[in-house]
């Protein structure tokens, strides 16, 4: 089971606009939902390739129980805790002239939540993945993802990371089995200003260095990079096309790489950047169909 973790979980609301005009009344030309979060979003895609997943979290709420609901209706299992007080925040996207965003904070997690999810951690058993993605919200310890990894660490226990500076780097003395920042998260890391595929790979051996067992970055249109755990590197040029959503890119590559790794290394780099180029090439997440058709134009198997 690939269990996923998103902690401040959101229903997106979008509405297109041909403009925004601010202190005035605006009409959006279409509105649409999203279910929003990293975790959701690799487990979302982790369901059309066919793996078993369950999203955990934290909801609230009539919005939080919306949000369940959306999550199933995508071929997901839920584990999330329902919380006593609050609301599972909607964000609002703007898209119009500019692209506009307001997020709203999201419910406080209190202590006994907390435990909840801690003990929903001690579940997992031998051979399971735990998947710890996202921004970590202000009323929980910023040390959240160090800990869980603690936790895990006495079982043969897969975790893949994918979160911002420190959020990473502190899980990387429990070995984690992948590490997936994209090539601006690697440069903010390290401080420096990464341009370059030499460079990525350079930066990429630090993180293996510090802990990674396996590091894949998302360079955007420049493709992908893997260093894996044997010190072997693979890369993949982007798949052409014509990108309109980047939201749940890196996400949708993340669980490519979890669900392709079973059959080596290149067939999970080569499945995660077509289920990210898929999500970029759509409205929404990646589905199968799209992921199956770039595969087949690359001519790797289907899935």
């Amino acid at each position: 089971m690939i269990y996923t973790l998103t902690l401040n979980p959101a229903i997106d609301y979008n509405m297109e606009l041909p403009q925004l005009k601010t202190g005035g009344v605006n009409r959006s030309a279409k509105e649409y939902i999203r279910y929003g979060g990293k975790g959701i979003n690799v487990s979302a895609v982790l369901a059309q390739l066919g793996e078993d997943t369950e999203a955990l979290g934290f909801i609230a709420g009539a919005t939080g129980d919306r949000l369940e609901e959306g999550v199933r209706a995508m071929g997901v299992k839920t584990g999330f805790i329902k919380l006593k007080r609050g609301m599972t925040r909607i964000n609002v996207k703007l898209h119009a002239d500019t692209e506009t965003e307001i997020n709203a904070a999201g419910p406080e997690i209190d202590d006994a939540a907390l435990g909840e999810l801690y003990a929903k951690t001690d579940e997992l058993r031998d051979g399971d993945t735990a998947v710890l993605a996202g921004s970590v919200p202000g009323s929980l310890p910023r040390d959240i993802y160090e800990r869980i990894a603690e936790r895990l660490s006495d079982r043969d226990i897969r975790i893949a990371a994918d979160a911002e500076k420190e959020l990473l780097t502190a899980v990387l003395k429990y070995r984690p089995f992948v590490v997936k920042p994209n090539i601006h998260e690697l440069s903010a890391i390290f401080g420096v200003d990464i341009a370059d595929i030499p460079a990525a790979e350079k930066y990429a051996r630090e993180l293996q260095k510090m802990g990674a067992k396996n590091v894949l970055v998302s360079m955007g249109g420049d493709g992908a990079l893997l260093l894996d755990e044997d010190g072997d590197t693979h890369f993949r040029a982007a798949f052409s096309g014509r990108a309109v959503n980047t939201v749940g890119a890196g996400d949708s590559m993340l669980a490519g790489f979890l669900a392709g790794v079973g059959k080596g290394y290149e067939y999970a780099l080569l499945l995660g950047t077509a289920a990210g180029a898929a999500t970029a090439f759509s409205e929404g997440l990646a589905d199968k169909r799209m992921i199956d058709e770039l595969l087949e134009r690359s001519g790797g198997d289907e899935i």
